[in-house]
């Protein structure tokens, strides 16, 4: 079944996405200076969050598609915890994200420094999400 392919497919881009930035990307971005590091995960995150955000809907989507043509319930599964990614950055992830898009820079401190960790720790949530949408699409196929 091609939908339920490219639901897998998606998921995973999704969660090898997720998992770049926690392993590689965050931890090398902590290197830097304040200043330096909220700069950088800021031209990330705009860079970023558009090709999160777009995975997780069409991924989430095309699992709907998957479950209207099987009625596996497993396809459901996947493409709601797939979607999930959307009301925990919304409810989760964003106001740390807005604290830190409103901090210049130049005016960075040891506290933005926390929040850009504590941002990294949420991130995981992430990760974990498109991680569990896999393994039940993967799980789905079966």
């Amino acid at each position: 079944m091609l939908a339920g392919e490219l639901a897998l497919t998606i998921a995973a881009v999704f969660t090898g996405a997720a998992i770049y930035i926690n392993i590689a990307e965050q931890p090398a971005r902590l290197q830097l200076d304040n200043g330096s590091l909220l700069a950088e995960w800021k031209l990330a995150y705009r860079r970023g969050y558009m090709m999160q955000a777009s995975l997780a809907i069409v991924g989430g989507l095309i699992g709907l598609v998957a479950y209207l043509s099987t009625l596996d319930w497993r396809w459901l599964l996947g493409a709601i915890v797939l979607l999930a990614n959307w009301p925990y950055t919304i409810y989760v992830i964003m106001p740390t994200n807005r604290l830190l898009m409103d901090t210049p820079p130049e005016a960075a401190t040891g506290e933005t420094r926390r929040m850009l960790q504590r941002w990294g720790a949420l991130h995981a949530g992430r990760t974990v999400l498109g991680l569990a949408a896999t393994l039940i699409f993967l799980w789905a196929q079966r």
